[in-house]
């Protein structure tokens, strides 16, 4: 028995019943969602998505890094993404520890981390607006693409706004 078998086993049960091969690549509904890693979060699920409809990137604190940005140019000129949102959460882990916190835990392991950024939140509203406006002022995105933000209760899974 592997560490793996239990995923397997369920991926051959979905494979069974598995209707979505018609499905494009494509954004179908022309959305990317920038949002966090946790598992509490569902995108599709709270935005009335269904698979295909959009592009998701998920990161530890749904920080829009080089990569985002990266696979943003990518979804854009190459899969339909017209507008994108960026989701962080209530409760995240990254606003409750600084890169200093990180790198010594990881040290306390023997692991030297310090050539790592870890884009802690130390204020989430902040980082948010920041974010946006990386998004809007990129040089290698539409000028008039719509963007916005909003943050993601895991409380009560509603959406505030944020940065429009």
């Amino acid at each position: 028995m592997t560490a793996f078998d239990d995923l397997y086993a369920a991926n051959a049960k979905y494979a069974e019943t598995f209707g979505e091969s018609g499905l494009t690549g494509r954004a179908a509904r022309g959305l990317a969602v920038v949002t966090c890693m946790d598992s509490r979060i569902d995108p599709l699920g709270l935005l009335g998505l269904q698979p295909g409809d959009a592009k998701i990137l998920r990161n530890a604190g749904a920080r829009v890094t080089d990569d985002v940005l990266r696979t943003l140019v990518l979804a854009v000129y190459l899969l339909g993404v017209e507008r994108v949102l960026v989701m962080p959460h209530t409760d995240c882990g990254m606003t409750k520890v600084t890169d200093a916190d990180v790198h010594d835990l990881t040290s306390a392991r023997g692991v030297d981390t310090r050539s790592l950024e870890f884009h802690t939140v130390p204020d989430q509203g902040e980082a948010l607006r920041h974010d946006l406006t990386r998004i809007r002022t990129t040089p290698f995105l539409p000028d008039d693409m719509p963007v916005t933000g909003a943050i993601y209760d895991v409380r009560t899974g509603r959406l505030t706004p944020v940065g429009d």
